[in-house]
């Protein structure tokens, strides 16, 4: 059980990293963080996945489907209006 969870974090790591790579700008994240965009954006690509071409809504994606989605959250994050400061 311990191997998949590596895997991951892992595979959550590299997503989220290539996904601040691809968004123009700074993101003031840390690795947790960064982690947790491309686990998210994994499921989210996924979910995208689904509506295109069915299966499953919950199925996370492949490296693309996944990078797409950590890049959409990622934008939708640094829109977001809790994040203004005043």
């Amino acid at each position: 059980m311990l191997v998949p969870i590596l895997g991951w974090i892992l595979f959550g790591l590299i997503i989220g990293a290539i996904a601040r790579l691809v968004v123009p700008g700074r993101q003031d994240i840390g690795m947790l963080r960064t982690m947790l965009l491309g686990i998210v954006g994994s499921f989210v690509g996924g979910f995208g996945g689904w509506l295109l071409f069915g299966g499953s809504p919950l199925q996370a994606s492949g490296w693309i489907g996944s990078i797409l989605g950590a890049v959409v959250v990622l934008l939708i994050a640094i829109r977001s209006p809790s994040r203004a400061t005043g």
